[in-house]
């Protein structure tokens, strides 16, 4: 075989996120690193994305002692993690320093790739932490998130690449988090970087819309280097094309992908169980899992898609769906036609959410929204509309410059109100990212560390 595909494997962060809410503990998937590490993957993404504010919100775990134990597991294989820019892990913009050490210290936590990317394609809000990735030694991967407006070009998203490659990054994704890319469209867009831009080109892109693996494959037709996949069980729907799948048509066509189809068998077993048990339990809903032809309209990527039916049937209004995937759009298009994506996709989703339900636009606006508004995120792709400005902002002027640039240093503070709470720098920017869930984990543990002391005099005594 000539030539050759990397293969990220998804399964522990996008597939986990898109399918089952980020729901998984380490408990599911511990048992199973060491032989993810044997099957041939370029990498696997494990960390970052919804996965963070996750492990502290839901899974009562430490997110920074679930990457050291994947590390200590997984010896051979690349760890890659999702980064938003200036957003980090959270949802809105952190200082500089925020940015810069969170950056440091994921990689030396054992993360070797990070995929940074802005909800708004701006690459000043990437700036920082590709900066950073690399002064860390780490593999910073400049991302081009796909959407489909008026204003989103090839030329655009050329230009974006260049940019990106003027930065300093090691390669170039293409994110489709919505699916929503045609097998036409990747394989030009594709050639067309490939002609402008002299980095590597990865292919992230969801099976939403049934396009995923046919896109794929049109991208390595194209010369990209690399494309992400989720372990079969995992895979389809909102989630991402199959590896297995997608690995048996590349040896059929010659093309070398690296990964054992035997190894994937064994971890495919794995999470059969895993997958079961969520549907059974009800966090796995089957209508995450069908193809939804419409999302090529709402454009809605996975993880957008499972909130949303999450946050209407918590208030059994599951029956409504349909009425919010189409004032999804119209909301986009007044906000100046952001891409989808954390945390534009969650702002998008949420108020549409709540004009549905409140029977009037722009009734209640969310905080986020008026943010964005004023200018807090960056600049965005298109102008607002006005009916959204006035009710948003009211008289309120929005902000002109570099927001960031007016974010005070943010650790020197958390540091002082954590005190002795916080054991490390990982556990100060744990609070900066998600102060609440962040101070009510750390003070949990310090209580289970205070209980484990009793018993142990306990027991000598």
């Amino acid at each position: 075989m000539e030539k050759k595909v990397h293969i990220t494997e998804v399964v522990l962060r996008d597939a986990n996120q898109s399918l089952i809410a980020t729901r998984m503990p380490r408990s599911d998937f511990e048992d199973i690193l060491e032989t993810m590490d044997q099957a041939g993957y370029y990498s696997m993404e494990v960390w970052g994305g919804a996965t963070f504010d996750s492990c502290l919100r839901y899974l009562d775990e430490d997110p920074w002692d679930r990457l050291r134990f994947i590390r200590s597991k997984v010896k051979n294989t690349k760890l890659q993690m999702l980064l938003r820019g200036q957003n980090i892990l959270g949802y809105r913009h952190y200082s500089d320093d925020t940015v810069r050490a969170f950056v440091r210290k994921s990689v030396e936590n054992g993360i070797d790739i990070i995929r940074i990317f802005d909800a708004l394609n701006d690459p000043q809000n990437m700036a920082t932490a590709i900066d950073e990735c690399l002064k860390a030694g780490g593999h910073a991967q400049g991302t081009i998130c796909y959407t489909i407006s008026p204003i989103h070009t090839f030329e655009s998203y050329v230009e974006l690449g260049k940019k990106l490659e003027s930065m300093g990054c090691n390669s170039i994704c293409i994110k489709d988090m919505a699916g929503i890319m045609s097998p036409q469209v990747c394989y030009d867009l594709v050639k067309a970087l490939k002609k402008e831009v002299r980095l590597p080109i990865y292919v992230h892109s969801h099976s939403t819309t049934g396009l995923g693996p046919m896109t794929l494959l049109k991208a390595i037709e194209a010369g990209a280097d690399g494309v992400d996949t989720a372990i079969s069980i995992f895979s389809g729907g909102t989630s991402h094309p199959s590896t297995e799948s997608l690995v048996y048509t590349l040896n059929e066509m010659n093309i070398d992908s690296g990964v054992d189809l035997k190894v994937c068998q064994k971890i495919n077993d794995h999470f059969k169980p895993v997958q079961a048990r969520f549907l059974k339990e009800g966090g796995l809903n089957p209508s995450v899992l069908t193809t939804k032809i419409d999302a090529l309209n709402y454009q809605i990527p996975g993880g957008m898609l499972s909130n949303l039916i999450s946050q209407l049937t918590a208030v059994d209004k599951l029956d409504r769906l349909d009425e919010v995937l189409e004032e999804t759009p119209r909301v986009r298009e007044d906000m100046g036609y952001p891409p989808l994506v954390t945390p534009m996709s969650q702002m998008v989703g949420t108020q549409a959410v709540t004009n549905v339900l409140t029977g009037e636009r722009y009734k209640l606006v969310s905080k986020e929204i008026k943010a964005y508004c004023r200018g807090e995120y960056g600049a965005s792709p298109a102008p607002i509309s006005k009916e959204l400005m006035e009710k948003a902002l009211g008289d309120e002027k929005p902000f002109e410059g570099r927001y960031d640039d007016t974010i005070e240093p943010e650790i020197p503070g958390a540091k002082a109100y954590l005190g002795d709470l916080a054991e490390s720098e990982e556990d100060v920017l744990s609070y900066v990212a998600f102060p609440q869930q962040a101070e009510a984990f750390l003070k949990e543990r310090r209580e289970k560390k205070a209980l484990k002391v009793t018993y142990s005099i306990q027991e000598v005594e």
